[in-house]
């Protein structure tokens, strides 16, 4: 398919030294800087406290690991590849770069103008080299990795200081299914605006690609109900079919309640499936995926605290395949046939629990406490709170992912656009045809819908 987003010139100014006063606020240890943009404080504040990058490094690194692409992932970079190859001239008529890099920040590949090509060579931007952000701070591949939707890091807004000549954007490709990176589309320009086009063309060339990924996923989610159903008919112990993620694609009545999830229907579109709110379940279902796919034969037993039980649940955990590819697992509950699961990778005696959650207002960071929080609603591409201190912009950018994070704390989800503080429900409201809403006790009294897939669950939690 022809690209529908193409490449104009765009201008030369990449800020006016307010983003440079800033970054250099920043580096010497001033933690609020209001004149940055969200994205970037973030991507600072990672560089700085997590990964502790110098910001005066002046290249990046060689790329010491190697990733083991599977077979699917080779066509996702070379497609990526394809497409780079293909806007090329485009983008080296404007003195551009355009790159492709793996889901560890390793370049493979790029094209574009000579000149330019030889001046990224100073910092090595350049195969074998890792723009990861843990390797050289902010910049559009590495940032693209630790984001969703495409990226642009223009001058100052990159962590280390030799790159604040460069404008970059770049967007990672995700796997539909564990929303992991699986590689990185990424521009440059070196003391030049990209064009304004960039964006929109880095998600279309992303979409297209991901194309593929969606079908297999349905194809995948299709084939575990297939597996479901056979074991279902010649076991009677609790079951629930998990993809490679760990995420839920179907359960039975009774493994739906143990693991806080809708019960037997599966999604309509099976790439939207369900995250439980056992860390330890999808920590584990990892595990026997990673271990199926070099023993076909393979089966674990662990434990795990079960929703809204008290005491540890065996569980054991059979592969299935398609094609010799591990595509999930199905869960017997009460069973305990198998290899054990490591412990760090089952049952978590000390869970981690977030204390506070980040949110955004007017580009500064607000650390919230938990019971601040009333509920969460996805919005677009962003994922807003509903607190004490108003609707704040969450810092994470899934509502999946701060689903996980909180579903041991006393979040639960009750819609696909909403997770609520269970201890912050002030009212049920029930409809004609039986629905239920939710009023919260914030200021505003807010009102949640829940959805019939999630109204079990909620009335479970509730005890209604």
């Amino acid at each position: 398919m022809r690209d529908v987003h193409r490449l104009e010139p765009g201008s030369a100014n990449l800020d006016n030294g307010t983003v440079f006063a800033a970054w250099e606020r920043f580096v010497q240890g001033e933690d609020q800087v209001p004149d940055v943009r969200p994205l970037v404080a973030i991507s600072w504040h990672r560089c700085r406290e997590q990964y502790r990058v110098d910001p005066h490094l002046t290249e990046a690194p060689v790329a010491l690991t190697e990733l083991d692409h599977s077979p699917e992932h080779d066509v996702v970079i070379a497609e990526l590849g394809f497409r780079a190859a293909s806007v090329a001239h485009e983008v080296g008529s404007i003195g551009g770069v355009v790159t492709v890099a793996d889901a560890t920040g390793r370049v493979l590949a790029e094209w574009g103008d000579q000149a330019t090509l030889a001046r990224a060579g100073d910092p090595n931007l350049a195969p074998w080299f890792s723009w990861s952000e843990c390797a050289i701070g902010t910049n559009g591949i590495g940032t693209a990795l630790e984001a969703h939707g495409p990226v642009t890091i223009r001058g100052a807004e990159h962590w280390c200081q030799a790159l604040h000549n460069w404008v970059c954007a770049g967007i990672a490709v995700r796997d539909v299914v564990t929303r992991e990176p699986i590689a990185v589309l990424n521009v440059c320009r070196w003391r030049g605006r990209l064009p304004a086009s960039t964006e929109s063309w880095l998600a279309n060339a992303a979409a297209m690609t991901q194309c593929p990924l969606k079908r297999r996923a349905r194809d995948s989610g299709a084939e575990l109900v297939a597996a479901y159903a056979q074991a279902r008919a010649h076991s009677g112990a609790a079951l629930a079919a998990v993809d490679s993620a760990g995420k839920v694609v179907i359960a039975d009545a009774l493994a739906s309640v143990l693991l806080g999830v809708p019960a037997c229907t599966p999604a309509v579109d099976p790439t939207l499936r369900w995250t439980p709110g056992l860390p330890e379940l999808i920590t584990a279902a990892r595990y026997a995926t990673r271990q199926a796919a070099h023993n076909p034969d393979w089966v674990g037993t662990t434990q795990i605290f079960a929703h809204l039980a008290d005491e540890p649940t065996s569980i054991s955990i059979r592969p299935v395949f398609s094609s010799g590819r591990v595509i999930g697992n199905l869960v017997s509950f009460g069973a305990s046939e198998g290899a054990q699961v490591p412990q760090t990778e089952g049952v978590a005696h000390l869970r981690a629990q977030p204390r506070r959650l980040v949110a955004i207002r007017d580009n500064r960071m607000v650390l919230l406490r938990l019971p601040e929080v009333s509920f969460a609603e996805a919005q677009g591409s962003d994922v807003w709170l509903s607190t004490d201190q108003g609707r704040l912009r969450a810092a994470s950018l899934s509502l999946d992912k701060l689903e996980g994070e909180l579903a041991d704390v006393g979040f639960l989800r009750v819609h696909r656009r909403y997770v609520v503080n269970l201890s912050r429900i002030r009212e049920i409201e029930r409809g004609l045809k039986g629905e239920l809403s939710l009023i919260m006790d914030d200021r505003a009294h807010g009102m949640v819908p829940v959805s019939r897939r999630h109204a079990p669950t909620v009335r479970r939690a509730l005890d209604i």
